[in-house]
């Protein structure tokens, strides 16, 4: 071998431990660079030539050993490691994380998709979800039922501060305890007014005109055009303030009678059972022409009522009737009232009162009665049903649970239909002996503003609304490749697609080997300083020695020159 050939050889040292030095400073540059994978550079040995191939043993000699003369040393292969990095939490929300295998998909400027565990991503002027670089984020989109439709990428819009509609309400799930040793609601309370006559004596009827009745010294108790300022309590509680006005709310006796009854939300449904509602007796008892107020079962719908619940704001007679009551209320019960969303996001309030209505072997049977001031109607009241339990106090089953709302009026969409579930109840004695009755959750909810949004370990994005409403934007898309190694790195923290990578498999997080996604939280580099200090030392060994066999050789051939003078 010539002193030439030993100076080349020495030179492919120098080059090729050169490319691992250059391997080492990219490494060591990108020491903190989020989601970077590290490189080692692999040599190999160049072309040998051979002298001699050896001889086999024989009889008389051990045989020979190849002689060959190698031509130095190359660059094999430049290997990444794409062992994962420790994870760093950072706190926001669009920073994300692969726990495992995969990689984030993001299309470039050009329209390609481009390959990431960078997941320092953030949200552009138009809401969009990009990379760093701004790339956007690529996708499987949520349609408008929050439903995620897979195989199809799409850019991710999260539009913060962007306002939802008013969803109204469907079901409302009720919660509670009825207890089972209450006492059963036989019969409901009976008010009746003094007997009430014409200027001619006569008993008043239900076709009496208001304005034909007198009280005990002639004086006529109403006139056209009187506001009647209706008040009393029902259950304990006091109801809403109701008007009447002689002449044009109505003019007789029956229809201030059936004015009262919607106004104290009585539900004369035979299936409530007794006689509820207001009618004028015929007599003996209560005495002919007294208005009669029946309730109905149990003491938390006893309507109440004194000498001082109607009043006539304008008429002579300030007071023009006094109340006595005929029967009590019977039966102990319980009532809640609670809020549900129209289609517009108005708050309407219903109020349920229950009543134990019947005991046996097989449980207990409760009768619920449902009202509400915001129903359109003229009558308050939204219906009745049973809620039925077992004889462990488990429920068995409900009727009526479907009330019907009706919205007139209002702007909003009109009936307003609310189904009541009651499958939470229990029918077991209670401790204290008092009966509980809430409303656990309903599915509506006034109009909102998007004020966050969250991304779970299978990349689901769901938005958060003001009015703890939420609804799934989409879900981040992650590929796998059957050969990470054969990706092609280029600038950005981006890969695309090598020769020997394979094609990209398109999946959700969690589906297959790909990895789970950690929200709030950034994958760090790979890079292991001691470790490439260590390999920075052999290289530059490498290239020292390689130096030093071409600085000989020059040497060598000096002298061969300084001999031809």
């Amino acid at each position: 071998m010539s002193l030439s050939a030993a100076m080349l050889t020495g030179f492919t040292g120098i080059k090729s431990n050169s490319v691992g030095v250059d391997t080492v400073g990219d490494n060591l540059a990108n020491v903190n660079t989020t989601a970077f994978k590290n490189q080692r550079t692999l040599f190999e040995t160049l072309l040998y030539r051979t002298i001699s191939e050896g001889e086999g043993p024989s009889a008389t000699s051990g045989g020979t050993l190849p002689r060959q003369i190698g031509s130095g040393s190359g660059v094999a292969s430049i290997q990444r490691n794409f062992e994962p990095g420790g994870i760093d939490s950072t706190g926001f929300p669009s920073d994300l994380a692969i726990d495992g295998d995969g990689f984030f998909i993001v299309n470039s400027p050009a329209g390609d998709q481009l390959y990431t565990r960078d997941g320092s991503f953030r949200l552009d002027a138009t809401q969009t979800l990009v990379a760093a670089n701004g790339n956007p984020v690529q996708v499987f989109a949520a349609d408008a039922a929050g439903q995620i439709t897979p195989g199809t990428l799409s850019n991710l819009v999260i539009p913060l501060g962007t306002a939802t509609e008013a969803v109204a309400t469907s079901q409302a799930v009720m919660n509670g305890q009825l207890d089972a040793a209450a006492g059963v609601a036989s019969q409901g309370a009976v008010v009746a007014t003094q007997p009430l006559a014409t200027a001619s004596g006569a008993a008043a009827g239900a076709t009496t005109d208001l304005t034909d009745l007198v009280d005990d010294n002639g004086v006529p108790l109403f006139a056209t055009g009187d506001e009647l300022a209706i008040n009393g309590t029902k259950g304990g509680i006091a109801t809403p303030e109701s008007i009447f006005v002689v002449g044009t709310t109505g003019s007789t006796l029956g229809e201030l009678a059936r004015h009262l009854e919607a106004a104290f939300g009585i539900n004369t449904d035979p299936a409530a059972g007794g006689a509820p509602g207001v009618t004028v007796a015929a007599g003996p008892t209560p005495a002919a022409g007294s208005l009669v107020i029946a309730s109905n079962v149990g003491e938390i719908n006893a309507v109440g009522l004194d000498a001082g619940s109607i009043t006539n704001r304008t008429g002579a007679v300030a007071s023009p009737f006094a109340f006595s009551t005929v029967t009590p209320a019977l039966g102990d019960g319980v009532t809640t009232s609670f809020g549900v969303f129209d289609s517009l996001g108005n708050l309407v309030d219903v109020r349920l009162r229950a009543v134990l209505e019947s005991k046996s072997d097989a449980g207990t049977t409760w009768r619920f009665f449902a009202e509400s001031e915001g129903d359109s109607d003229a009558s308050s009241v939204l219906g009745t049903g049973t809620i039925s339990f077992d004889a462990n106090g488990q429920f068995v089953a409900a009727t009526g649970t479907d009330l019907t709302l009706d919205r007139a009026n209002s702007g909003a969409a009109t009936p307003l239909a609310v189904t009541l579930d009651f499958s939470s109840l229990t029918g077991l004695a209670s401790p204290d002996g008092e009966s509980q009755l809430i409303m656990a959750s309903q599915d509506g909810a006034p109009a909102g503003i998007m004020t966050g949004f969250g991304i779970d370990d299978e990349g689901v994005v769901t938005g958060a609304f003001s009015n703890q409403q939420t609804r799934v934007l989409g879900q981040v898309a992650l590929a796998t490749f059957r050969n990470n190694e054969g990706l092609v790195a280029l600038s950005d923290n981006t890969y695309a697609v090598g020769p020997n990578s394979g094609d990209a498999t398109i999946v959700a997080p969690r589906t297959g080997v790909a990895g789970a996604i950690v929200s709030g939280g950034l994958e760090q580099s790979n890079v292991e300083i001691a470790r490439e200090f260590i390999n920075l030392i052999q290289n530059s060994t490498g290239i020292a020695a390689a130096s030093r066999v071409v600085r000989v050789s020059d040497e060598l051939l000096q002298e061969l020159l300084l001999l031809a003078r």
